[in-house]
């Protein structure tokens, strides 16, 4: 992993931290240009904008659609605290963006998170979602382990 890749990570990690600040679910993710210039920043609103489609990648797609010229995301990487679920890796894949760098892995998540038989989960790792596609965007990840699990320290149970 660079340098470079680290910081970007550490970076979502802040912002997952700063989303449970703000009384959200601990994800955050950026966005940067080819170069390495972050273009956006996304944090979790799931539960102060009321809406279960919120969450931190969802939000910076949505951004990122609305600011940026379509044929520019195809050069971008977003960074994600933590593995994009399936609603955000397809939200990803249509957008246009094509590389994506995250620090948890889903599975670590839920292992971290427990299981609520209550709660549904939506297990579908990103790289099926981006196959599905015909494996256009490039993925990289888990990195990171301890900074990124230790946001979720505390907060799910």
């Amino acid at each position: 992993m660079t340098d470079h890749t680290r910081t970007h990570l550490l970076t979502a990690i802040d912002l997952a931290a700063s989303a449970r600040a703000h009384g959200n679910h601990p994800f955050g993710a950026l966005l940067t240009d080819p170069s390495g210039g972050v273009l956006l920043t996304a944090e979790n609103t799931v539960l102060t904008d009321h809406d279960v489609t919120a969450h931190a990648e969802t939000n910076l797609v949505r951004q990122a659609c609305r600011t940026l010229a379509p044929h520019l995301l195809n050069g971008t990487v977003l960074y994600s605290s933590t593995e994009p679920c399936a609603m955000c890796a397809g939200a990803i894949y249509w957008s246009g963006i094509r590389q994506v760098v995250y620090a948890l892995s889903a599975t670590d998540l839920n292992s971290i998170a427990g299981v609520d038989p209550d709660e549904p989960v939506l297990d579908l790792p990103c790289r099926q979602v981006f196959a599905a596609g015909g494996g256009t965007v490039e993925v990289s990840g888990p990195h990171l382990y301890e900074e990124a699990s230790a946001v979720h320290t505390g907060y799910w149970g």
